[in-house]
């Protein structure tokens, strides 16, 4: 996935450090410590490891004010409520995935076989308060937005709905306030009258990606309605056109539509890689179809 989908699972198998205490210094010191502390645990055990959740506690307990401590607490308890296993579906591909395995039934046919992640609903439901908790502290800062709606999207499959309504709350938000002072990661964004951020933009355009991709009649409402929300906040990029053309192209099988929202962006953006190779393939469609009615 993009690099947008902060869902921290790092694997690594050596010896549990052991738990510092800290003195109390100074907040920001006592911040830092536990964060770099929590780092480096995950590094040596992973996210969901022994001794992440003892640093995790310790860290609320000593600066509850901190989203960053609610936000580390988040990573950890989805990545304890998560597991993977293998499963048979009669399909080609499930929510944008090839099939890991394929093996023959006892008729000679092919099974296929997806990895798919299930959750612990109980642990899923503390993380998203926890990532609520540290959105709630820190309402500009975009990344505790970005992994509840990542979370989510993952947690519900082909059917997004809660992921899609957090996305399009925080789209409205964003719309509603220009003067807002959003960051990403701290960074400051820089919005202006015309346009968003492209930082912004670009995480729409990715969460887009994720909703085209899963392959389900949800997802591609979902990709249209997210597409056709940024196509009026940023109408100078060419990125959400070419979502709205494809919805058209793929899903509603409309070529002259879709051909229109790409001839669209190529007004924006003459060298649009994603308008021309679409463009193309349609006008190819077409002498195909033109050559077959002879």
């Amino acid at each position: 996935m993009k690099a947008i989908i902060r869902l921290l699972c790092i694997l690594g198998i050596v010896s549990v450090s052991a738990v510092p205490v800290f003195a109390q210094d100074g907040d920001g010191s006592v911040r830092a410590g536990f964060l770099s502390d929590f780092e480096r645990q995950v590094r040596n055990v992973g996210m969901d490891g022994v001794g992440v959740e003892t640093i995790v506690n310790k860290w609320i307990s000593a600066c509850p004010d901190d989203p960053k401590a609610y936000e580390a607490r988040f990573n950890f308890l989805l990545a304890k409520s998560r597991t993977t296993e293998l499963v048979p579906k009669e399909r080609r591909r499930y929510l944008g995935q090839d099939p890991v395995l394929t093996l023959k039934d006892s008729l000679g046919r092919n099974v296929n076989y997806f990895e798919e992640v299930s959750y612990d609903d109980s642990l899923f439901a503390d993380a998203l308060n926890s990532v609520r908790k540290a959105a709630m502290l820190a309402p500009d800062e975009l990344r505790y937005r970005y992994d509840m709606i990542s979370a989510l999207i993952s947690y519900e499959k082909d059917s997004p709905d809660m992921g899609a309504v957090e996305i399009l709350d925080l789209i409205s938000d964003f719309e509603s306030d220009p003067a807002r002072k959003w960051t990403l990661d701290s960074e400051l964004l820089e919005s202006s009258p015309k346009a968003p951020d492209y930082r912004f933009s670009q995480a729409m355009g990715e969460f887009c990606y994720l909703f085209f991709h899963l392959g389900s009649d949800e997802g591609y409402r979902y990709f249209l309605a997210v597409s056709e929300v940024m196509n009026r906040l940023d109408p100078r990029n060419p990125v959400f056109l070419d979502n709205i053309g494809s919805y058209w192209l793929v899903v509603r099988k409309n070529e002259r539509k879709a051909a229109r929202y790409y001839r669209k962006a190529l007004k924006i953006d003459p060298e649009d890689y994603a308008a021309q190779t679409n463009l193309e393939i349609i006008q190819s469609s077409r002498s195909k179809q033109g050559r077959s009615s002879k």
